[in-house]
């Protein structure tokens, strides 16, 4: 080992954030602590026995193929049956605008490894994705966080001016992580507006569109706009199991050539076994099947846990109603921090993510970020009722 592993980090490596969520994790892993922490899908929604006939069926039929190395872009048949789902969804795509990544957190990574140099700007939102952030700050980048959408064309247009001019815009349309809100049509249609105008690539990270709970879907930015700008990034982590680690890009294909390149030189493929399985699962409606009842279970936790908050939580503390995704986001009054609410609800045994990390700019320090699609619903009602006490003893009441 050198005497300093720091002497001879990479800028970039110098640049490097960890992941409040995975740090959290080790803090949170004792039994008798609840966690609100992580973004964990409930493993009863898991299609145990479905996919143990799906993997006899590919050790049996394609074993050769399944245990072999694959394409970059990624096993035909699954981009194919992607196409179709997203073809339901409006967009005109094929397998060739389709690749597939090792979780979408990859593809993220990916987009930021292609588009990216030291110093770059990019938009994103406040709050915005964690591990989104991790990846822009890791390429030296510097996002720029807007609160409201209104705000993007003055934001865009003041960075052009100053001889900054935005790489792309970062959004999360539906049920968005950290804050569970979802962009109405006339937004995601200014966002469009905006980047035709000023020549930017949108980034639409699409994980929990599919997990709508109440209301009418919105159409995808990608089908609504005309211009090939769209990179709409996808998974199965929150829909399918997250063990698989199978994520995806939808973009022109200029861009797909662009981005598998980048991924040839991180892991040449993404396992070939697992996308064998998937596109099988997807293939044989065991998705869509099973859907209606991962959703229904993620509604009653939801609406369990809102009522948990409207039962316990004191006076001054808000939270947002989402409509489906995984999460709720809190907002305290402004005089406290959540880092400091943070050590008290640890005390009570229960654990959060702080809302700061989601600000690319170091704000929301009074917010903290709530997952309810993990705790059963009993626990997720004592672990609120655990946080508000905590909560209360930070404003003596």
């Amino acid at each position: 080992m050198v005497t300093n592993i720091n002497n001879i980090l990479s800028s970039n490596a110098r640049n490097m954030r960890r992941s409040a969520i995975r740090d959290l994790l080790k803090v949170a892993s004792r039994p008798e602590v609840i966690s609100f922490g992580g973004g964990f899908p409930d493993p009863n929604t898991f299609p145990i026995e479905q996919l143990k006939g799906i993997t006899m069926e590919v050790l049996e039929q394609e074993s050769v193929s399944a245990l072999q190395y694959g394409p970059t872009e990624g096993n035909p048949k699954l981009r194919e049956a992607l196409a179709q789902r997203y073809q339901r969804e409006g967009l005109k795509v094929t397998k060739d605008n389709i690749m597939i990544t090792t979780s979408s957190q990859q593809a993220i990574d990916l987009v930021s490894k292609t588009f990216l140099d030291p110093g770059d700007t990019l938009i994103c939102g406040l709050p915005s994705y964690l591990g989104a952030l991790q990846s822009f700050f890791a390429y030296q980048a510097c996002p720029v966080g807007i609160p409201k959408d209104e705000e993007l064309d003055t934001v865009v247009r003041a960075l052009i001016t100053s001889g900054k001019k935005p790489k792309f815009i970062y959004a999360i349309p539906d049920f968005q992580n950290p804050s569970g809100i979802t962009m109405t049509r006339k937004q995601r249609l200014e966002v469009i507006e905006v980047a035709k105008k000023y020549d930017l690539l949108i980034i639409e990270d699409s994980p929990y569109r599919e997990l709508r709970f109440d209301g009418e879907a919105e159409t995808m930015m990608y089908a609504l706009d005309d211009s090939e700008r769209v990179v709409t990034l996808g998974t199965f982590s929150k829909i399918f199991a997250p063990g698989f680690r199978i994520g995806w890009v939808i973009a022109h294909p200029d861009i797909i050539d662009r981005l598998a390149v980048a991924k040839q030189g991180t892991d040449l493929c993404s396992p070939v076994f697992d996308q064998c399985i998937a596109a099988r699962y997807v293939e044989k409606g065991y998705l869509d099947q099973n859907m209606k009842s991962t959703i229904d279970n993620y509604r009653k936790k939801r609406d369990n846990m809102l009522a948990a908050f409207e039962k316990y939580m004191p006076a001054g503390v808000t939270w947002t109603k989402p409509e489906g995704g995984l999460f709720l986001f809190v907002t305290l009054p402004e005089q406290y921090d959540a880092a400091d609410l943070f050590k008290l609800a640890i005390e009570e045994n229960v654990a959060f993510i702080v809302g700061e990390a989601f600000h690319c700019d170091g704000s929301g320090k009074n917010t903290l970020r709530i997952n309810f699609s993990y705790m059963p619903e009993a626990r997720a009602e004592e672990g609120v009722r655990r946080l508000a006490a905590a909560v209360r003893k930070m404003m003596g009441v």
